[in-house]
């Protein structure tokens, strides 16, 4: 069983940047694959971002590409979405999300591939 945290997120003015980290229980946070995923109001959740458990591939949706970054720290069982040039559509409520077993880019966005999630935070770009 894992538990998620997620934190960081608040109000932010449009081209302002934000922080998001999600903390994990657990003693085998390295062997899970990590997504970001985010959900505004009246429509589907979609995929921001995954890492593997190495931390050494990550994804990206490709709108975000260059915006946004993805990073875990085993050590400290947290994975961190760090945000920059953000617009009013990016609001929305981020969720972060652990996957057992070997991610390909294609199974990092599938939602219904992860086993757990985190109660999300909000994050609101004013324009």
């Amino acid at each position: 069983q894992v538990q998620l945290v997620e934190s960081g997120g608040g109000l932010v003015q449009a081209g302002g940047s934000l922080r998001l980290s999600c903390a994990a229980s657990g003693r085998t946070f390295s062997t899970y694959a990590m997504g970001w995923f985010r959900q505004a109001p009246g429509k589907e959740r979609e995929f921001v971002a995954g890492i593997r458990g190495s931390g050494l591939s990550t994804y990206y949706a490709d709108s975000l590409k260059g915006r946004f970054t993805i990073s875990r720290d085993n050590a400290k069982n947290t994975v961190d979405l760090q945000m920059s040039s953000l617009k009013p559509e990016d609001t929305a409520v981020y969720y972060c999300a652990a996957g057992r077993g070997l991610f390909t880019l294609a199974l990092f966005t599938l939602a219904n591939r992860y086993d757990y999630w985190g109660q999300g935070t909000q994050v609101t770009v004013s324009s």
